[in-house]
């Protein structure tokens, strides 16, 4: 491996930049935490179990809690910008590692861009709103994309530095909220019903469940930055934790207190009854603050989702980079800028995949919150909870081929094996909801579900390729690169 001199590019990213605290604004950000309670809540909570929902975010984290123990202690020994590509390729071999790579690949390319069909109309209206001036949504997606581009092509500290106030401030203004519900009393008094049974088993919980489970996406990314950590053995498990736990105390707060400020029991009915679910947590504000969080609310609602595609936007440049070293794609992939020390082709070949995205639906006419937004963000789910349960299989192999660094059987072998059935049962009830999910009719679900298996047939044969080619190279994929 090329070792970064001044003036030229390397196949190294710049190593000991990113802290605990750094990495774990990283992970929160692409869990983008306004985003999936003002846009994404609403809609899970009319469509899955109602009031229910916080008991069924308590037991997605416990299942996430299960899958950290074995994810991050596999994580000390396999320090790579590959995420669960490096996990899978080091835990069960180079050929479900070309699978899981192109699968991944999928998932953050389409999830970011769904997400620039929300952000596009989400700033449209707020600038009808404020001014009285329409704009085509793609109009600001596509500035947005234009920044996202030149931010991915530079320095990592700028992205960080950008993600930490924007995160904080997210917390800040929805905790405001919290407290003023909680404290005033809500809707019918404080309670803990969204806890019981009648409620939990209410409406459809399996729905609810994936939802839960969407709002977590982005974690991955404490792994995806192990390169370029401080002391990544200690600081990734750290980050990692700190991190799940932190995105799954708020969420549960705080759709707790969207609960009690509706009312448990006519929670569904005010978001049914609404023209736009999305715009719930503004009413929450009005009526339990004031206009003036409610402004805020609306500011941050777009900048989290700025927040969230630049996260995401940095994880997909770190697997074209990753991958391209490895060789599985382009070699060129896996090289860094001379200056930046960034993964500048990997950023521009992702930019360029989302214009292109973006220019289909725009030209179509398509809906790009209906048909984009749903579809592409729906996908993505699917793909990262099935890498996940991949995930958890890849630790088992891993320390059954390495028992001397297995130092206990319950965190590298039964908790993996718990979480990885878990995580199967939940990807497989998306694939049968798949087109309560996205919205689509049965044709068009299976259409996007079925991107699944030919990603990963197309990372296969890739692997093949490789191995018939450079057999050396094929063993070492996803090999720690520090």
């Amino acid at each position: 491996m090329s070792v970064s001199t001044c003036g030229s590019s390397s196949s190294e990213l710049r190593r000991g930049t990113l802290g605990v605290a750094m990495i774990v604004f990283f992970v929160i950000s692409a869990a983008s935490p306004l985003s999936v309670l003002a846009g994404g809540f609403p809609i899970g909570i009319m469509l899955g179990n109602g009031a229910g929902t916080p008991a069924l975010l308590i037991g997605a984290l416990l299942v996430l809690l299960c899958f950290a123990v074995g994810y991050t202690r596999m994580a000390r020994h396999v320090t790579h910008a590959g995420g669960f590509y490096a996990l899978i390729s080091s835990g069960l071999g180079g050929l479900a590692g070309g699978a899981a790579g192109m699968l991944a690949m999928v998932a953050y390319n389409v999830l970011q861009a769904g997400i620039y069909g929300l952000f596009g109309v989400v700033v449209a209206g707020n600038l009808e709103a404020a001014v009285g001036v329409q704009i085509p949504w793609w109009v600001g997606s596509g500035a947005a994309l234009a920044l996202i581009a030149l931010l991915g092509y530079r320095n990592i500290d700028l992205s960080a530095k950008l993600l930490s106030v924007v995160v904080i401030c997210e917390y800040l203004v929805v905790l405001v909220l919290d407290i003023a519900i909680i404290s005033s009393g809500g809707a019918h008094g404080v309670s803990a019903e969204s806890f019981t049974t009648q409620h939990v088993t209410s409406g459809n919980p399996s729905i609810g469940l994936l939802f839960c489970f969407a709002a977590f996406i982005g974690f991955e990314a404490s792994t995806l930055y192990g390169e370029e950590a401080k002391n990544p053995k200690r600081t990734i498990p750290l980050a990692t934790y700190i991190s799940v736990l932190l995105i799954g105390g708020f969420y549960t707060v705080s759709v707790w207190a969207m609960v009690v400020g509706a009312g448990a029991d006519d929670i569904v009915g005010r978001l049914a009854a609404m023209e736009d679910p999305t715009t719930f947590l503004y009413a929450l504000s009005d009526q339990y603050v004031g206009s003036g969080l409610t402004l805020a609310v609306r500011a941050l609602f777009v900048v989290s989702m700025f927040a969230g595609l630049l996260a995401f936007h940095n994880a997909a440049a770190r697997y074209f980079f990753a991958i391209g070293r490895d060789g599985l794609l382009p070699g060129k992939l896996g090289t860094t800028h001379a200056r930046h020390q960034s993964p500048h082709l990997g950023s521009g070949l992702q930019s360029l995949i989302a214009v292109s995205i973006l220019a289909v639906f725009a030209i179509s006419g398509a809906d790009p919150v209906l048909q984009l937004f749903s579809w592409f963000t729906n996908l993505a789910t699917l793909c990262l909870i099935l890498l996940m349960a991949l995930t958890s299989l890849a630790v088992i192999g891993f320390f059954k081929a390495n028992p001397d660094l297995a130092t206990s059987r319950l965190q590298c072998l039964i908790m993996p094996a718990l979480s990885g059935i878990a995580l199967l049962v939940i990807g497989l009830t998306a694939m049968v909801h798949f087109d309560v999910l996205t919205g689509a009719s049965s044709a068009i679900s299976i259409a996007l579900w079925s991107v699944i298996p030919v990603a990963a047939i197309s990372g296969v044969l890739l692997a093949l390729r490789l191995r018939s080619v450079a057999p050396g190279r094929f063993m070492a994929l996803g090999r720690s690169a520090v």
